[in-house]
């Protein structure tokens, strides 16, 4: 292959297919559930108890309905949560199968003294055993934040849940309680009490029973995640990111996502000669990478080697985000994954960028009339600030950040003015107010990694909300006349995704299909910015770099952009602290590429 890409013939490298969930896990996991399913209808509905479904279901293991509906509850629930570990091969979930399903033959001999019980849950016992090997994934990625959640979501479950049992029992129910008093039944059996509510016969002792079974479950796994040992979310070591750093200082060159590895939110694994490296970070069970890998050309296989052992080893979906035509070309070879153009990166040549001609013009105007209002650019390197500026541009960037979430992955740092970061630069817009804000006359920032030696990526744009609009438009055109006395060549500017898309739709001639997509894309932009960015971008006048998705499968695209957005911030699934908690102090996870809605309104 051409562009120093190294090739192997197919006989002398090894093809990944990447983790896919194989027969008799899958076939296991649906059995689980739909036991699950049966054990926690024994439980809550009383009719289910005498049906024909339950006739069949009262063999199966785990089911403990017939002779205590709070055990029959408490099973459904641990088979569905191990169902979806079984899926994905764990190993943990494995263990838990296999020590669930000899207690649940044991339970049916000893009180129905069912051998078909017992059969049945050896018979679905046997496969686990016999395919073991099936289930080796390790445990993903933890922290005791996990134990949190685990009691909001099961507490939030238990509740519901409970209403359920609750009212399923109208004829035994003694008067006519209101809702409230239900909720406060639900509420004091969870921990154990009698409540306000009252059924005639053993019904009150089976509703109590049960209510007491789901507390005690969310008790139980609560516990067990705030106290087993931790495992904590990616992390960058110090010894990672020095190798990191010298990997890029010899080939950093290569990619302008290249330097959006050292975020320290990622991990990382290495080929065995140390030359390359892949960084990535799980979300949602998604292993996503991002960009090209770092490094010698000739060594990515080997750390996409060691990516694609470490997604199998945790039964994880693989996934590469804005990697270049060339990284797609190695990782589509060399692991059988396939490749999706996502969109194009603006790329700006500084010896081409003028603001002269008729393209230029509204740029040119935009500029010429912020000047005019009393603005003046800097640019500069990270290490040519003093501290406390960079203290102001930090709590700057940090206020004027447009939502509670930051946002970014792919193309953000995460950091302003590490130590570090000395090649960074800071451009920032200045005007000299009657009445200066808190800070100063600081109204507009934005922020540059390196890309290799002679080239900058933008990381991220914030500007005061109070400042005229084109703040954004008036410090790209400052940074570029600046570059060539930085020694910068090249500037890569904001990714624009399904710009060809967009671009084509617009054109005469376009078809009804190419139209309808582009018509999507522009409904969607009032969400995500797609076609604000592109139109953003298009004014410098760039070059435009295709950017792929690496996927394994058609069917795991919509977990993959699911994840991406979670990754990006787009999609924010924990409860965030308020603004006033939070603190200011930290070097934020991810900073925005979106532009700021005003300013491109304005454009």
């Amino acid at each position: 292959m051409s562009g120093g890409v190294p090739s192997r013939s197919r006989s002398a490298r090894r093809v990944f297919r990447g983790p896919r969930p194989e027969a008799v896990p899958v076939l296991v996991a649906r059995a689980c559930a739909l036991v699950g399913v049966l054990d926690i209808a024994a439980g809550v509905f009383p009719r289910f108890r005498h049906s024909r479904m339950h006739t069949i279901a009262e063999v199966l293991p785990g089911s403990f309905g017939p002779f205590a509906a709070a055990l029959s509850l408490s099973a459904g629930i641990l088979l569905l949560l191990l169902a979806h570990g079984l899926r994905r091969g764990k190993r943990r979930a494995w263990r838990a199968a296999v020590a669930l399903l000899p207690a649940g033959a044991v339970a049916q001999f000893i009180y129905r003294h069912s051998l078909i019980g017992v059969i049945i849950s050896l018979a679905l016992l046997a496969p686990l055993l016999r395919h073991r090997d099936q289930f080796r994934a390790l445990p993903d990625p933890r922290s005791r934040w996990r134990a949190l959640a685990n009691f909001v979501l099961m507490g939030a479950g238990s509740l519901v849940l409970g209403l359920v049992i609750v009212s399923v029992h109208p004829n035994r129910m003694v008067g006519d309680p209101s809702l409230a008093d239900r909720i406060t039944h639900v509420l004091y059996g969870l921990f154990g009490f009698e409540g306000p509510v009252d059924y005639q016969g053993n019904t009150s002792w089976t509703v109590g029973f049960s209510l007491g079974a789901l507390g005690l479950l969310t008790a139980i796994t609560t516990i067990y995640l705030a106290f087993r040992p931790e495992h904590p979310a990616a992390r960058l070591t110090e010894e990672d990111e020095a190798r990191l750093r010298a990997l890029l200082e010899k080939h950093g060159r290569r990619d302008s996502l290249g330097h959006f590895a050292l975020r320290r939110d990622k991990a990382v694994v290495f080929s065995p000669s140390g030359k390359a490296a892949v960084t990535y970070r799980v979300v949602s069970g998604v292993m996503l990478a991002s960009g090209d890998p770092i490094g010698d050309v000739e060594a990515w296989p080997g750390a996409i080697e060691r990516f694609m052992d470490e997604a199998r080893a945790h039964s994880w979906t693989p996934a590469v985000m804005g990697c270049s035509e060339t990284g797609g070309e190695v990782w589509t070879r060399e692991t059988g994954l396939d490749a999706l153009e996502l969109g194009d990166e603006a790329v700006v040549d500084v010896a081409d960028f003028s603001l002269a001609g008729r393209a230029m013009r509204n740029v040119r105007q935009m500029v010429k009339r912020i000047e005019r209002a009393g603005y003046e650019t800097r640019v500069r390197r990270v290490r040519d600030l003093g501290e406390a500026e960079l203290e102001r541009i930090r709590d700057a960037a940090e206020d004027w950040r447009g939502t509670d979430t930051e946002r970014g992955f792919s193309m953000a740092l995460g950091r302003i003015g590490d130590a570090a970061d000395g090649d960074c630069l800071i451009a920032t817009a200045h005007k000299a107010d009657d009445q200066p804000g808190e800070y100063g006359d600081l109204k507009a920032i934005l922020h540059f990694v390196p890309w290799g030696t002679d080239g900058a990526s933008l990381d991220l744009m914030r500007r005061d909300r109070s400042a005229d609009p084109g703040m954004n438009e008036l410090l790209i055109v400052a940074a570029l006349q600046a570059a060539p006395k930085l020694g910068i060549t090249r500037v890569s500017l904001n990714f624009a995704m399904f710009r060809s898309a967009l671009a084509r739709g617009e054109k005469i001639g376009a078809g009804p299909v190419l139209r309808a997509w582009r018509g999507l894309l522009v409904f969607l932009s009032r969400w995500f910015q797609i076609e604000s960015l592109y139109k953003f971008n298009a004014k410098f006048q760039p070059r435009w770099e295709p950017r792929f998705v690496v996927y394994r499968a058609s069917a795991d695209l919509p977990r993959i952009g699911f994840a991406a957005m979670q990754a990006e911030g787009f999609v924010n699934l924990a409860l965030p602290l308020p603004r006033f908690l939070r603190r200011r102090r930290t070097a934020p996870r991810a900073c925005t590429h979106a532009v700021a809605e005003r300013d491109v309104r304005a454009a």
